[in-house]
């Protein structure tokens, strides 16, 4: 009900920019710069968690572009799932350029929490997941959507939790159902979601793929990552 409300309510409330509050549009031009105006880059935490596969940002988590996942994450703004998607679409398309791997990009999404899926109304990684995918198709990859990981257990909320608590918070938190891995034959997996902090989500994710599929899928052998903000920190290291 309370997703059904939201996108009814996204089409009659007057709109503004989710970055910076201009009326009479969702996105601004100079906060869509900010979002997908530059080439996307490599991104890694500081300290860099064992395991994080290879991550591309699309933009540095500051300013308009915090200001609009937030908008779409915890406000409900729904029509920003497209901008935010091309973002998205943009550290895809460098995460895993053409002529790598083999067969059709699989996006699968890092899961949010039963819990802040209900209390938000909506599933935002999933969203910016389907809207990547299709900004993809229409520039001619080949490229699906496979939400496999689930939560197996019950996690703590990570805002207010250094790396360390939240790599023993979310080690062994997720899964694939039986049969899930099977789907993952025969292409070339990135992991996405909207924002990497530390990075333990990533490795978690990366962590039960690998436990559900075994050795000698040719798509993991290059399993990356893709997000579409990073710290800006996360930027600078890879510079250096």
């Amino acid at each position: 009900m309370r997703g059904w409300w939201r996108e009814i309510t996204g089409l009659v409330l007057p709109v503004a920019c989710g970055g910076c509050g201009s009326p009479r549009t969702p996105l601004c031009e100079d906060c869509g710069r900010a979002l997908y105006g530059t080439w996307p880059c490599r991104v890694r935490p500081a300290p860099e968690p064992a395991g994080l596969p290879a991550v591309h940002a699309a933009a540095p988590y500051e300013d308009a572009v915090r200001a609009v996942l937030l908008a779409h994450k915890e406000r409900g703004a729904l029509g920003l799932a497209g901008p935010l998607g091309r973002a998205l679409a943009g550290a895809v398309r460098v995460a895993a350029p053409p002529g790598t791997g083999v067969g059709p990009l699989l996006l699968v999404p890092v899961p949010s929490t039963r819990r802040a899926v209900a209390a938000r109304g909506h599933d935002a990684g999933r969203r910016i997941a389907l809207a990547a995918a299709g900004e993809l198709r229409r520039t001619g990859r080949s490229c699906r959507v496979l939400p496999l990981l689930r939560q197996r257990r019950a996690v703590a909320d990570q805002s207010g939790l250094g790396a360390r608590q939240r790599q023993v918070n979310l080690t062994g938190a997720l899964e694939v159902p039986v049969g899930g891995a099977r789907l993952l034959a025969g292409g070339r997996v990135v992991l996405v979601d909207d924002l990497m902090t530390t990075g333990v989500s990533l490795v978690e994710a990366a962590r039960a793929l690998r436990a559900a599929v075994g050795p000698g899928i040719p798509g993991f052998a290059h399993m990356s990552a893709a997000v579409v903000a990073a710290p800006p920190l996360s930027f600078e290291i890879n510079r250096n």
